[in-house]
């Protein structure tokens, strides 16, 4: 799956580091969130295998836009925040 900058995707709401020791690059506060694919960085080697030396898939990086006020529900509007999150993390909202 890739996803075209516009397109409406929601971050996964999963929580792998409850369960066993995890690197993530995703952030807990986008969890669960629905924002808006900006672009496609390129294709990356997955960091969360990489920190464990273990070989490592490349994986598609995307900025995604999320609106400041549906993340930190702050009265700021028009504020947002842009955030790297590999395309395994992600889903369409």
């Amino acid at each position: 799956m890739s996803f075209a900058p516009g397109t409406q995707v929601r971050v996964k709401d999963d929580w792998p580091e409850a369960h066993r020791p995890v690197h993530i690059r995703t952030p807990y506060y986008v969890r669960g969130q629905a924002g808006t694919v900006l672009r496609h960085l390129g294709d990356f080697p997955n960091p969360e295998d990489l920190a464990f030396a273990r070989p490592a898939e490349r994986r598609p990086l995307y900025h995604v836009l999320f609106s400041q006020d549906a993340v930190w529900h702050e009265d700021h509007p028009g504020d947002e925040l842009l955030v790297e999150i590999f395309e395994h993390w992600l889903e369409p909202a």
